[in-house]
């Protein structure tokens, strides 16, 4: 569906990460434990897991590593789901979705460790703040905050009203925030170049540009063919969300893959960045579509917030994004922009991550926008099932992710309609 390339796109992680590592094409036939089919942040946790526990893993990557929504996002690594509990609860009950919000503050402590462990760095910054624009909005997040302590034993947020907002970021657009100290920020790119070596280091594989043309189950597993080899395995796991295309028709129906786009602004005086978001966290407000923002190292502030339904990415990102980046910081008016990029993510109907298996075939995809934790808890589920232990893995197969209606041709436009009204919902 759509064009793969074997360089990075112009995001600012690419532009500002040095050399980026090339690893080689898959020009042999192979043999191995498990093969992962994707290196995003899916499939490398998913084989660091693995390699860790002495299986022989393969990735095989169409592009580059992390060349899509894994090497592109917005790099706030915030604990929960796009979906929110909710969806979660009903189809679980509170007891077992309970259970997969464990996972996920696992995840988030995961996140903070691993580099660590590893040896390498992901410029992480920790802290959150969640924003709301409207009244309702604001005390929904009072809501959020007795819920998350009262249901689930979460005790890392804290409200902020509006009056000591400006202690916590330097905009006129809010009227009040959370603060969680268990999220944090981090460059994406850095992390699955990290991830990556660690696999390697453990003894995996990972081919970039060797696109699996298809699979097939054998007597003795699985067969993944590329232009160029094969490999054989006893497991197959596919990561590759947006992207599956053709791969997988079953998968594939399950998502709709939705434009989303950023930018980043030239660096800015030290103190100017540093007055926008002084407790120097990211933040994101509580709209249906919501600005997202944070400050890099180098002090850029890097701004998102675009989404189109019907799957493209406007001409010019920059001038897409500006007002929405002015509106949240008048202070930046005529601001140099010097990168603007987008990408798309994975969306399953109801915003719940689609996490299962048939057989000896795993996938981990339907992020819906809000990867970075819940990529490393869903590897978590799938990795420990392939060790043996299925509990949290059966937890995911607990939840419902219908087609899309419409199919191919209808899908993408009668979600757009739906989404244009809860838009509508959030400027009324």
């Amino acid at each position: 569906m759509f064009k793969q390339s074997a360089q990075h796109i112009g995001t600012y992680y690419a532009g500002t990460y040095g050399q980026i590592p090339l690893r080689p094409h898959l020009q042999e036939s192979l043999d191995c434990d498990v093969i992962i089919v994707g290196a995003g942040f899916s499939g490398l946790h998913t084989g660091l897991r693995l390699a860790l526990a002495g299986k022989k893993v393969v990735l095989l990557e169409a592009s580059r590593l992390a060349w899509a929504a894994s090497g592109r996002n917005g790099g706030q690594a915030l604990p929960g789901w796009s979906c929110d509990m909710p969806p979660l609860e009903k189809a679980l009950g509170t007891e077992r979705a309970r259970l997969l919000w464990d996972s996920m503050v696992w995840a988030a402590e995961e996140m903070r460790e691993l580099p660590e462990r590893h040896g390498f760095d992901i410029d992480y910054r920790s802290g959150a703040l969640y924003t709301a624009v409207l009244p309702r909005r604001a005390r929904l997040l009072q809501e959020n905050l007795e819920e998350a302590e009262q249901k689930y034993g979460y005790q890392r947020l804290s409200f902020i009203a509006q009056k000591d907002l400006p202690q916590w970021i330097a905009s006129p657009r809010y009227l009040a925030a959370l603060h969680d100290s268990g999220a944090a920020h981090l460059n994406p790119l850095k992390l699955a170049q990290g991830l990556a070596g660690a696999i390697e280091a453990a003894g995996g594989r990972i081919f970039e540009q060797s696109k699996a043309l298809d699979w097939q189950e054998t007597n003795n597993g699985y067969s993944v063919r590329c232009e160029h080899g094969e490999v054989r395995g006893d497991v197959l796991v596919l990561a590759c969300n947006a992207y599956i295309d053709g791969l997988d028709r079953e998968l594939s129906k399950r998502l709709l893959p939705v434009g989303s786009y950023q930018v980043a602004t030239a660096p800015l005086d030290p103190e100017l960045a540093h007055s926008l978001l002084p407790r120097g966290t990211c933040a994101i407000d509580n709209q249906f579509v919501p600005d997202y923002f944070r400050v890099t190292p180098d002090n850029r502030l890097l701004f998102g917030g675009g989404c189109t339904y019907l799957g493209g990415i406007p001409k010019d990102v920059p001038a897409a994004t500006r007002p929405y980046l002015e509106r949240v910081f008048p202070q930046l008016r005529g601001v140099q922009i010097d990168y603007g990029w987008g990408g798309h993510i994975d969306c399953t109907m109801p915003r719940t991550p689609d996490v299962g298996r048939q057989g000896q075939k795993y996938w981990l995809q339907g992020f819906s926008g809000h990867g970075i934790l819940p990529t490393l808890a869903a590897a978590r589920a799938v990795s420990d099932a392939i060790l043996g232990q299925d509990q949290l893995l059966g937890l995911y197969q607990g939840l419902d992710n219908p087609r899309f209606p419409g199919g191919d041709l209808l899908a993408a436009p009668i979600e757009a309609v739906g989404k244009a009204w809860y838009r509508l919902r959030d400027f009324i």
